[in-house]
């Protein structure tokens, strides 16, 4: 069921990803890199994003949490800076599966719990949990 769970999550979240990399690759080089640019509050919301991305792969949020958490991370961004950060947060994900056979779920819930728990996931996602 945990697998099953991971691989839905991981799937909605590469259907957001390949719609971010057609907006990217339209985009020209010198716009592109200007988009790319992370500014210190885009930092901070992707390390928020990314936290709201582990919990949802870990079916710690149904679908209206996971949306209100999702806003709440990107509030106040333009629509162009949610893609990038989105974008980065999908990164942290990336980052921490690095590696691991599609097979390994258990190693694969174990670091997003990992993270999930992490005191960088404390600080940046207390806000709108429900138990």
């Amino acid at each position: 069921d945990a697998t099953v769970r991971l691989m839905f999550a991981w799937a909605h979240h590469m259907k957001m990803f390949i719609r971010l990399a057609v907006f990217l690759a339209a985009v020209s080089a010198a716009s592109f890199a200007n988009a790319l640019a992370l500014g210190t509050a885009e930092l901070s919301a992707s390390k928020s994003l990314g936290c709201v991305l582990a919990e949802d792969a870990l079916g710690y949020l149904d679908e209206d949490q996971f949306t209100r958490r999702f806003d709440l991370a990107v509030n106040g961004f333009s629509d162009d800076r949610v893609d990038v950060i989105y974008a980065k947060a999908l990164g942290y994900i990336d980052g921490l599966l690095y590696g691991l056979s599609s097979s390994d779920s258990t190693e694969a819930m174990s670091r997003l719990q990992d993270f999930s728990t992490s005191q960088a996931c404390s600080r940046a996602v207390n806000i709108g949990v429900s138990l």
